[in-house]
C-alpha cells in the first residue's frame, strides 16, 4: 500500500485548531498512570548442560476411573542457587502454537529436605513457576496432578478406563535458561495392572506395572509419547518399524493379514520415496477408539494416530479413515528432520514462527495422499475423492481466498487455536494443508512435463528430505533453500511460482495441477467414495455445494457456506431445520426436496428454529444435489495415475 501526506488547507487547519480549542481538557486532578516498560522479552536459553544434574520424573497413571495422572519430579539444583525457575512447555511441537495445558496442572507443591517451599507464578509468563530455595538446597521435589479431561467439552481426553495417551510435555516441568536437549531426565511410569506400554523411548525395563527407561534428554522425551492399554497388540511392519495399537475392545485389533501388508508396503514406499531414514527405529502408535480424543501428531521416531474403533475390522467401509498414519509417517522426514527455521526452537518457551507450514504440512498432506495410494493403504478411488473434495473447496467453497493468502492461514493455529468459526469459508482456516497439497501437485506436474516424465516431485523429496541417511537430528531450512532445491531438480521460476500461489490472495482456483495431471473437477448427484464414507460414518448430511450447508442427523446446521443459498435465506450455524416443504425433517426428506426443486420454480420451504423463534424461510435453489468428483480428461495422459502408482513390488 502506498502512503502519501495530504497537506492541510488553511481553512481545514483553522477548523482543526478551533476544534482543539473547544475540546474539554482532562482535569489535572484526574489519575493518569504511566505504563512502565515490561520485562517480557523471551530470554535466549544457553546451549549448555543443566548444571544441577539428572532429573527424575515419576508418573502414576493408574487412576483411570478419575482420569488423573499423579506426578513427582525431583530436580537437582546447583550449589548456591536461591531461586529455581521452572517452565511447563507452552509452544508445543506439531501444534504450531502455544497450546500447553497449564490449566490442567493442579495441586502443585514444591519441597526441599521435607520443607515446603514458597513459589509464585510469573504474571508475564503464567507457564513459569518461581520457587524460592533455602540455603543449602540440593534438590527440589515438585508434586502435582495432571487431570485429563473427562468430557470432550473440557479438552482432549487422554485417559479412559481402557487406554491412555501420556504426553510428557503436559505433566513435567523443566528448568529455564537451557536448551531442552541439554536437560537429562530418567522417566518412570506406573500403569494399570497388565497394561501394555508402547513408546519410542529406549532402554525400557519393567518391574510389575512400573515401567522405566534409560536416561534421555528432555527434547527427546517430549518427542516420545506413550500409548498404553488394556487391549493392545504390536506388529512388525518393516525393518525396525512397529505398529503399536490399543483399542476400546479386544476384537477391534483383528487386523487381517492382507491389510497388515498394506502398512508394510507403506513403510516400503516411504523408504523408496525418501531414499534415506532419519530414525533408528519407529513406532506407529495407533488408538482404535471413540472414547479417547482423536489425534494425529508427528514425532521423529513415532506418531500418535487415532482411527475410528472399527477401522481395522471393517476395512473397506472405513477406507476413508486410514490416511492419518501415512501423513504422520511422512512427518518424520518433513517436519521433524527437515524443519522450517522458524519452527525449530531451543525450548518450549520461545515462540514458533509458522510461515513455512505450506511446506511442513502442505507437502506432507501431498505425500500422505500419494503414499496411501501407492501402498494400497487407501484405494485409488478414495484418494481421488480426497483430491476432488480439495479441488471443489477452493473452486466454489472458499470465497475467503479473495482476501486471504494461503501463507496467512499458517498463522491460524495461533490466531484461532483450532476453534470452530462461524463462517470458515469466508474467514478461511488452516488451508496451508490442502491448498498446499494442490500447489505441490502443480509443481510435480511442471517438473514432469518439463523433463518429459523423467523427474517429478519424488526427486525433490529425495534431495530435500532424504539427505544424510542415519542422521536423526534436526536440519532447518528457509524459503531460499526450497527454491534452490527445486531448481536443482528442474530449472524454473520457482520463487515466483510459490510466491504467487501461496503468498498472494485472489488467485485462480488451484486446480491447474489436477488438469495438467489429466483430471478435471466434475459434479454428480451422489458423493464420491471418500465423501460417502465420511458422511455415512459420521451421520451428517452434506449439502454444502447445493443448499450451502452441512447438517447433523437431527437437522442442526453445522457449517454454512458464505453467500450460498441457505446463507442468503438467513440460515446460520446452530439453526435447526425442523420441516422441509411442510413435512418433518429427515436426511432423506431434505435430499429429495433438493432433487425435486430441479424441476420446479418454487423455492424449497424450510421451517427453521433458532433459539425460541420459528421461521419459514424460502430457499431459491434449483440445481439439484451436487457432489465433487474428479475424472480423467480425454487426452489420455493421466499423470495423476502415474504419480499414485506403486514404486515397490
Amino acid at each position: 500500500m502506498t502512503h502519501r501526506t495530504i497537506p492541510l488547507t488553511l481553512a481545514a487547519l483553522a477548523l482543526s485548531q478551533s476544534a482543539l480549542a473547544q475540546a474539554p481538557s482532562r482535569p489535572e486532578t484526574n489519575s493518569a498512570p504511566i505504563a512502565p516498560q515490561l520485562d517480557d522479552a523471551t530470554p535466549l536459553p544457553l546451549d549448555v548442560a543443566w548444571p544441577g544434574g539428572t532429573i527424575r520424573l515419576d508418573i502414576d497413571a493408574t487412576d483411570t476411573r478419575r482420569a488423573v495422572y499423579s506426578v513427582t519430579e525431583t530436580i537437582p539444583v546447583p550449589a548456591g542457587m536461591r531461586q529455581l525457575n521452572l517452565l511447563l512447555p507452552e509452544w508445543l511441537p506439531g501444534n504450531h502454537a502455544a497450546r500447553g495445558t497449564v490449566n490442567l496442572v493442579s495441586d502443585i507443591r514444591f519441597t526441599a529436605n521435607g520443607q515446603t517451599l514458597e513459589w509464585g507464578r510469573d504474571p508475564l509468563d503464567v507457564y513459569r513457576y518461581m520457587v524460592t530455595l533455602p540455603e543449602g538446597t540440593s534438590e527440589v521435589v515438585a508434586t502435582f496432578r495432571h487431570t485429563s479431561p473427562v468430557t470432550g467439552r473440557e479438552g482432549r481426553i487422554t485417559m479412559t478406563q481402557e487406554m491412555l495417551n501420556l504426553q510428557w510435555e503436559k505433566m513435567s516441568l523443566y528448568p529455564e535458561g537451557y536448551y531442552t536437549r541439554r536437560i537429562e531426565i530418567v522417566p518412570t511410569v506406573t500403569v494399570p495392572e497388565g497394561w501394555e506400554v508402547f513408546t519410542a523411548l529406549d532402554g525400557m525395563t519393567r518391574a510389575g506395572d512400573t515401567v522405566s527407561w534409560q536416561q534421555v534428554d528432555y527434547e527427546t522425551l517430549v518427542d516420545s509419547p506413550i500409548f498404553a492399554g488394556k487391549y493392545a497388540k504390536q506388529w512388525e511392519i518393516g525393518d525396525n518399524v512397529r505398529l503399536d495399537a490399543v483399542a476400546d475392545e479386544p476384537e477391534l485389533l483383528d487386523l487381517a493379514p492382507e491389510n497388515l501388508a498394506k502398512f508394510e508396503r507403506l513403510v516400503d514406499e516411504a523408504d523408496a520415496l525418501f531414499g534415506a531414514r532419519h530414525f533408528d527405529h519407529y513406532d506407529m502408535l495407533l488408538a482404535m477408539t471413540d472414547r479417547m480424543g482423536g489425534i494425529g501428531l508427528e514425532h521423529h521416531r513415532s506418531a500418535e494416530n487415532q482411527f475410528e474403533p472399527n477401522a481395522l475390522t471393517d476395512w473397506d467401509a472405513m477406507d476413508w479413515d486410514h490416511n492419518v498414519v501415512s501423513h504422520e509417517l511422512v512427518h518424520s522426514w518433513n517436519g521433524k528432520f527437515r524443519r522450517p527455521e522458524g519452527l525449530w526452537t531451543p525450548d518450549y518457551r520461545t515462540p514458533m514462527q509458522d510461515t513455512l507450514l505450506w511446506v511442513y504440512e502442505g507437502q506432507t498432506q501431498f505425500w500422505g495422499w500419494v503414499l496411501a495410494a501407492r501402498s494400497g493403504l487407501q484405494t485409488k478411488d478414495v484418494v481421488l475423492g480426497m483430491w476432488a473434495n480439495a479441488a471443489a473447496n477452493y473452486s466454489e467453497g472458499q470465497p475467503g481466498r479473495a482476501w486471504r493468502s494461503v501463507e496467512d492461514t499458517t498463522y491460524d493455529p495461533i490466531i484461532n487455536n483450532r476453534q470452530p468459526l462461524p463462517y470458515s469459508s469466508l474467514q478461511r482456516s488452516e488451508d496451508y494443508y490442502v491448498e498446499g497439497a494442490l500447489t505441490w501437485l502443480e509443481a510435480d506436474q511442471i517438473i514432469r512435463q518439463g523433463t518429459d516424465g523423467k523427474k517429478g516431485l519424488d526427486d525433490f523429496a529425495k534431495a530435500f528430505f532424504g539427505k544424510t541417511d542415519g542422521d536423526w537430528g534436526v536440519l532447518t531450512y528457509d524459503f531460499d533453500e526450497v527454491v534452490q532445491t527445486l531448481n536443482g531438480v528442474f530449472p524454473y521460476d520457482w520463487a515466483t511460482f510459490l510466491d504467487t500461489r501461496l503468498r498472494q490472495p485472489g488467485q485462480p482456483a488451484p486446480v491447474r495441477g489436477l488438469n495438467m495431471a489429466g483430471y478435471e473437477l466434475v459434479w454428480k448427484d451422489k458423493p464420491n467414495p471418500y465423501a460417502k464414507g465420511r458422511e455415512d460414518n459420521r451421520k451428517y448430511v452434506d449439502l454444502f455445494y447445493s443448499l450451502g450447508v452441512n447438517l447433523n442427523s437431527s437437522g442442526t446446521v453445522t457449517s454454512t457456506r458464505w453467500d450460498g443459498p441457505a446463507f442468503n435465506a438467513g440460515i446460520v450455524n446452530g439453526a435447526e431445520i425442523v420441516a422441509v416443504n411442510g413435512e418433518e425433517f429427515s436426511a432423506e426428506m431434505i435430499r429429495d426436496a433438493v432433487t425435486a426443486a430441479k424441476d420446479s420454480d418454487a423455492p424449497i420451504e424450510l421451517l427453521v428454529k433458532r433459539g425460541e423463534r420459528y421461521d419459514t424461510l424460502p430457499v431459491a435453489y434449483h440445481e439439484g444435489l451436487r457432489y465433487p468428483w474428479i475424472e480423467p480428461t480425454d487426452d489420455g495422459e493421466q499423470g495423476l495415475d502415474r504419480l499414485m502408482a506403486a514404486r515397490t513390488e
